[in-house]
């Protein structure tokens, strides 16, 4: 087992150099990683640099123009508020008044034709029960004077004037 430990140094100190070799190589492969990274970042820091100064004077420019519209717009929804709570007021109120008037008018229009029916009653009362009366009075004097024009003539009196009795019975 003597024999073996000389060849087990030599086999650990070939892997110890090897491993600094690739620690070497790493190192010198990340520095050259980090020189290109911060070649980028300055390449893209003066590139942006540029537009963030352009973007920031602009958002100051016109910062104060967005809140005026802001403003405007406040002021604007708060006229249309007040202009809405007017119309209401003026649409109820006139549909109120429209409601109070059609009753009038209901009670004109119910009231007339109270009137009209009263009337038409007062006329039927006043106009034809005399008209009816007067026609059965004409008609009476008429069925008389049949019957004496057939008395004086021998005849008795016609299937009408039969008629004209049933009526009076």
């Amino acid at each position: 087992m003597e024999s073996w430990m000389p060849v087990f140094v030599v086999v650990v100190g070939v892997a110890v150099v090897l491993q600094a070799i690739v620690l070497i190589a790493l190192f010198l492969q990340l520095r050259r990683t980090a020189a290109r990274v911060e070649q980028v970042v300055s390449d893209l820091n003066t590139r942006v640099t540029p537009v963030l100064a352009r973007l920031q004077t602009l958002v100051e420019d016109v910062s104060p123009q967005i809140s005026g519209i802001v403003a405007n717009a406040a002021e604007v929804t708060r006229l249309v508020r007040s202009q809405t709570q007017k119309i209401d007021r003026l649409v109820t109120e006139t549909m109120e008044r429209l409601r109070l008037q059609l009753m009038h008018v209901d009670q004109i229009l119910t009231g007339a034709m109270e009137a009209v029916e009263e009337a038409g009653s007062h006329l039927r009362q006043t106009v034809w029960r005399p008209v009816i009366k007067a026609t059965a009075l004409v008609r009476g004097v008429q069925a008389g004077l049949d019957y004496l024009r057939s008395a004086r003539r021998g005849t008795g009196p016609t299937e009408n004037e039969n008629q004209d009795e049933g009526m009076f019975i």
